[in-house]
């Protein structure tokens, strides 16, 4: 399953993210966690990243894409991923569309948790005057403020994103303001209804299935041979019947002549007499 999770800052991305690693066993690729691996390790890509981070420019994004291309090939990723934080523009996804039609792969879905930006807003606000008034330190980047700029930025640069994959039939979109069990449940039925993962509990439901049958069928078995003896026991009995009637009529012809014969012997003793 590959995926991609759209949504301004705020809207949930991160802890959804890490809820569908734990589900289905996929990896989240951060491009800022790769970039940084990437460097660590020295790679090609890694080391041409570095001297441009070093110089305080933008990593460019067909260095980018080609720590995407060395990310996904690793053995982690075999059963899919998350993207987090790419494609942020319209031609980093049509560069990704190219990367993955080159490793012969498809993206299964985009995910947009769509969200009200000013309750996004209200909620930092309060977060922000809650902290102060307990007397903690407040983020640099967790202000109105900085939301504000955030946003405006998610406007022109990654929205138009949505577009772009609503024509390719990759959209998928959410309501980010439900509880996040909800918002789970709701991707969860999503990705089902575009088979990007395998309906397990129907899965589940077969193999127990499987069993019962052939449970059934011993029954049926024993019941058909119950039925043929009860079959054969009705036809011993009516023989046996068959068998004493016919005996019956024997005896009863034996015992009528044996009857007779004396009945004429004493006529004939009579007789002979006179």
């Amino acid at each position: 399953m590959r995926i991609i999770l759209l949504g301004p800052p705020g809207s949930g991305k991160g802890t959804q993210a890490q809820l569908l690693v734990q589900r289905y066993g996929i990896v989240q690729l951060s491009t800022g966690e790769m970039l940084r691996a990437a460097v660590a390790a020295g790679t090609p890509v890694g080391l041409k990243a570095k001297e441009i981070m070093a110089s305080g420019g933008l990593v460019p994004d067909d260095i980018v894409v080609g720590i995407i291309s060395d990310r996904i090939d690793q053995p982690d990723a075999k059963h899919g991923f998350i993207l987090d934080g790419f494609p942020r523009t319209v031609p980093q996804a049509e560069a990704l569309d190219e990367l993955l039609k080159h490793k012969h792969m498809k993206l299964d879905a985009v995910i947009e948790l769509r969200v009200n930006e000013s309750a996004l807003l209200n909620r930092v606000e309060t977060r922000v005057a809650q902290m102060r008034e307990r007397g903690e330190e407040v983020r640099v980047d967790d202000t109105p403020e900085v939301l504000t700029k955030r946003l405006a930025s998610y406007r022109s640069q990654t929205e138009p994103l949505i577009h772009y994959y609503s024509e390719r039939r990759k959209l998928s979109t959410i309501d980010g303001m439900m509880a996040i069990d909800e918002v789970t449940r709701a991707i969860h039925r999503q990705l089902l209804a575009l088979g990007a993962i395998e309906p397990r509990t129907h899965a589940k439901s077969a193999a127990k299935a499987g069993p019962a049958k052939k449970a059934a069928k011993k029954p049926a078995k024993s019941a058909k041979k119950a039925a043929k003896s009860a079959k054969s026991t009705k036809k011993a009995v009516n023989g046996a019947k068959k068998t004493a009637k016919k005996m019956v009529k024997k005896a009863a012809k034996k015992a009528v002549k044996k009857g007779a014969k004396k009945a004429a012997k004493k006529v004939t003793k009579k007789r002979a007499k006179r």
